[in-house]
């Protein structure tokens, strides 16, 4: 970006600072380009909207409050439209549309939507509305039960058990850990440059971390690991073994001196699916497999002990790294 002042290219800088948001103060990250003749900082529109996702989404893991998609996938979850639901809440008519748009709930609103997803009271919100006709509440009604008989079974939830907690914050990039997405993040680099597996945990934290660098939010809302051999997903064994068995992905293994190396490669029966990827997080992945797809391993796991969110977290001891880190990215 050029200077408005002197018309010179300034220098983008990151740091910490504190924010305040509805009377509340925290520590974010702050971007904006520095004019170094003048000493004046300028943000363009997508520095300035990308500072306010952060603001805001730190202000939403704080309070427990949903993000978007997890509000969309509410709205599903019952079959409802936005102006719909947001009538059975005693929202305004588009209230929910704005929620699913980004806009912030108020606390009160909020603590509304947090007992929506709990289909036992979201049922006593439709017993109590007067909006609905009686078909259409018998129908929802209907739906309620389903949800709730299904909520009482004993089910083995293989998502869970792989991603871990489900609700996003800084650990999973602001976004709701997704198996699919990340399977299909596996299967890109393995149709793209048949990597080993260290090398494939370092392209998919760079993936995972460049976009939220660039867009404030992760693509596959996976946690990721600080170990000796670099970054990792967490339980990135498990997940492969998972996605091998499944006939995901083909994975041969090779001898090397002493040890074992595991090379992955795409199926015959499995295509990378890049429709469930907005253009954004292909863009992210396609400039991983650009800028560090040639690169040797060792020189990979080099580049990321140089990343300031592994050192951090790897001399500390801390297990999981935090996505707000991200900005410090050296390697892209």
């Amino acid at each position: 970006m050029k200077s408005p002042i002197t018309g010179k290219e300034m220098v983008k800088k990151v740091e910490l600072v504190e924010t305040e948001f509805r009377k509340e103060k925290f520590e974010t990250v702050y971007q904006y380009y520095l004019c170094e003749d003048s000493g004046e900082r300028f943000e363009d529109e997508k520095i300035a909207q990308l500072n306010l996702e952060t603001l805001y989404n730190q202000y939403r893991v704080r309070h427990g409050i949903p993000f978007p998609e997890q509000l969309v996938e509410l709205r599903d979850k019952y079959e409802l439209t936005p102006t719909r639901i947001s009538e059975i809440l005693c929202f305004g008519v588009n209230t929910y549309r704005n929620y699913e748009s980004g806009e912030i709930p108020s606390l009160a609103n909020a603590l509304i939507l947090d007992f929506a997803f709990d289909p036992s009271k979201f049922g006593e919100m439709v017993e109590r509305s007067d909006i609905l006709k009686p078909k259409e509440k018998e129908r929802l009604l209907r739906r309620v039960q389903e949800l709730m008989e299904n909520q009482n079974k004993i089910d083995f939830d293989l998502k869970a058990y792989f991603m871990g907690n489900p609700d996003p914050d800084e650990e999973s990039g602001f976004r709701k850990p997704d198996l699919k997405k990340f399977s299909e993040m596996v299967i890109f680099f393995a149709s793209s440059i048949q990597p080993y597996k260290t090398k494939l945990n370092k392209l998919l934290f760079y993936s995972d971390f460049y976009n939220f660098k660039k867009t404030g939010f992760s693509i596959s809302g996976v946690r990721y690991c600080a170990i000796d051999m670099g970054p990792v997903p967490n339980n990135f064994q498990s997940i492969f073994e998972y996605l091998e068995q499944k006939q995901c992905v083909k994975v041969t293994r090779r001898l090397f001196e002493n040890a074992v190396g595991e090379q992955f490669q795409r199926t015959e029966t499995k295509d990378f699916n890049e429709a469930i990827f907005t253009s954004e997080e292909l863009d992210s992945l396609n400039l991983v497999v650009t800028k560090l797809g040639k690169m040797a391993t060792d020189q990979l796991i080099h580049w990321s002990h140089n990343e300031d969110v592994w050192q951090k977290n790897f001399h500390a001891g801390r297990k999981l790294m935090n996505y707000l880190d991200a900005f410090s990215l050296k390697a892209i």
